[in-house]
């Protein structure tokens, strides 16, 4: 018999009854029934109950051993009797009759419970990971994620892509979020950078004459945390040569929709093609770039039946020509009370306000401040634009689009939950395309890039010498998914002199792309095939799959919110023999 189980404890069924077994694992739930003990017995695979009498051999220390210790079994698999069948355990229609225990580790007492999950502060689950992990939700999550990158890898080696590593170890880029620097020790005063991406070494892999590449690749950004966002982080890094962006749409929406058709459990997924969504025409519709398109609400434009109307506020907002008055229909919201709900809930947001018009049955026109100021028609006219009835509303926001789509989004987002229209069940993706090329900056005034300067601008070098940056479109494009954006990518900008005078716009002379970017160059320079790819975020893809909204719980090892590491307790002071080695000296910031 082997050293530890001849079955684990996930794969007893009634089939073996009779059969003598040996089980190892964690001692899960430990009860007394009246001189009996039953233990249910928990590894990787599963629970088996365990039920051990007074006269057996270790019974006085089972007894006292505590929950989480490790034990080796032998017994008897015999049949539950038909009213203490489990049948939420695929092991539950047997139990074990022990014969035999030996302890194999003793646990001491536990600072985090593993059985029930109840909820514990994020600082106690992180430090103590490694019981966190054996709680059934999260080791479920864990197992899932695996599972998910191996089947996003074999549908990319389906399709003819190569898996290929890039560097760990790399050149600072002066674009992007900040980087990790890693001091030489050999090289002293100079720093490698930890990947913000593989950009640029992807690239060179289409320029060296790889055809369809990807990597499951490790990324870096010393950037501020979020719920779903960590400073390291995993995608499914892509790129493809001679292809145009709808070319590189077709390869990756059958491995998005596979994966998440294949792991959704039976929720519905956007067939493919997905929709597809200019950048402007999603700021306009939905407040933001990462629409969720569960929501069915579409704010529109609705500024002519305010100009030079009844409602003081907003016609004098148009008076200049860059402002609007955008509505958020709300269906079903026609009441004042939920009027009421809504304007207090952006005063909580720092707005003034949030003005709205709501009808009901038996009145003519519509309810409400504006709509008593507007008069019926207008009113009415309104109604009809947003395709609303009795029963329902609208809520307004003025000023400038630039300043208040975010807010208008939030807004959109807030009603929809509030009526219970989005339906959450079911994954919806979207692609949103064609975003600007450049924007202002305002802090630096100056054009600057809006997204990844390796892109292709469309009109290509005419469009970056005839019209106003501002103006200029990129083949850039983004998935969406339930709101949150999985992945960017683009149609790489290939061609020296396009390059160059892209990030001339942008400020940066020629000697600069030379010094920051001159591998990349030199290789166009010796004939570069068109090419893109995009990478979608393993993290945020497993935490939709999971049902969750933050990917610490789809990690194994995730950092806190203040990026620290509370099991190993990264980061940590070095020695000084450490910093000399590295020819560091430590300027710590001076203390208030």
């Amino acid at each position: 018999m082997h050293a530890y189980r001849t079955h684990t404890c996930g794969e007893l069924r009634a089939a073996d009854t009779g059969k003598t077994v040996r089980l190892s694992g964690w001692i899960h739930r430990k009860r007394d029934h009246g001189g009996l003990v039953f233990v249910d017995l928990r590894d990787h695979y599963g629970l088996t109950q365990l039920v051990i009498s007074p006269e057996t051999p270790g019974f006085a220390v089972i007894e006292r051993l505590r929950a989480e210790s490790v034990i080796r079994v032998d017994g008897e698999v015999v049949a539950r009797s038909a009213d203490t069948v489990n049948p939420n355990l695929p092991t539950g229609e047997v139990e074990i009759r022990v014969r035999e225990i030996g302890v194999l580790s003793e646990a001491a007492e536990l600072p985090l419970p593993v059985f029930g999950e109840p909820d514990y502060p994020e600082e106690i689950r992180l430090k103590n990971r490694h019981l966190d992990l054996r709680r059934e939700t999260l080791h479920r999550n864990i197992v899932l994620r695996s599972k998910v990158i191996q089947s996003i890898r074999n549908r990319m080696i389906g399709q003819g892509f190569l898996e290929f590593q890039t560097p760990i170890l790399t050149a600072s880029s002066p674009e992007g979020a900040r980087d990790f620097l890693v001091p030489s020790r050999l090289h002293p005063s100079k720093f490698y950078a930890l990947p913000q991406a593989p950009q640029q070494f992807k690239q060179l892999l289409m320029v060296s004459g790889f055809d369809r590449y990807f990597q499951i690749a490790p990324c870096f950004r010393d950037e501020d945390l979020r719920a779903d966002r960590s400073l390291e982080f995993y995608q499914l890094d892509v790129e493809m040569s001679f292809v145009t962006q709808e070319d590189v749409f077709a390869a990756i929406e059958p491995v998005m929709h596979g994966v998440f058709e294949e792991f959704s459990q039976g929720k519905p997924v956007t067939p493919y093609p997905f929709p597809r969504v200019p950048f402007r025409e999603a700021i306009a519709k939905y407040g933001t770039d990462k629409p969720d398109l569960r929501n069915p609400i579409e704010m529109q434009d609705v500024s002519e039946h305010f100009r030079g109307a009844g409602f003081g506020l907003f016609a004098r907002i148009l008076e200049d020509t860059k402002n609007a008055v955008w509505a958020i229909p709300a269906p079903g919201g026609g009441s004042r009370a939920f009027a009421d709900r809504m304007n207090s809930w952006a005063q909580g947001e720092g707005q003034p306000g949030l003005g709205y018009i709501f009808w009901r049955e038996g009145e003519e026109g519509g309810a409400g401040p504006i709509a008593k100021n507007i008069g019926p028609e207008k009113t009415d006219a309104l109604r009809q634009q947003l395709g609303l009835k009795v029963g329902d509303a609208a809520f307004f926001v003025a000023g400038d689009p630039k300043v208040f789509h975010k807010f208008a989004g939030s807004a959109r987002t807030k009603v929809g939950t509030e009526l219970n229209l989005v339906d959450e069940n079911r994954f919806e993706f979207v692609w949103i395309v064609d975003f600007p090329m450049f924007e202002w900056n305002e802090d630096e005034k100056r054009v600057d890039f809006s997204h990844n300067p390796f892109s292709m601008p469309q009109g290509e070098l005419e469009a970056l010498e005839t019209k106003d940056p501002l103006d200029v479109l990129a083949y850039q494009y983004d998935i969406v998914c339930n709101g949150y954006e999985l992945c960017s990518g683009a149609i790489r900008n290939h061609r020296p002199e396009l390059m160059l005078k892209a990030f001339e716009i942008a400020g940066y002379g020629p000697e600069v792309v030379e010094e920051q970017f001159g591998g990349m160059l030199n290789a166009f320079r010796h004939g570069a095939p068109p090419h893109g790819g995009l990478a979608p975020g393993i993290d945020r893809i497993v935490m939709l799959l999971a049902n969750e909204t933050a990917i610490r719980e789809v990690i194994a090892f995730p950092l806190n919110q203040q990026g620290q590491d509370l099991m190993m307790n990264a980061p940590s002071e070095v020695s000084d023999k450490q910093l000399k080695e590295l020819h560091i000296r430590l300027a710590p910031p001076l203390k208030a």
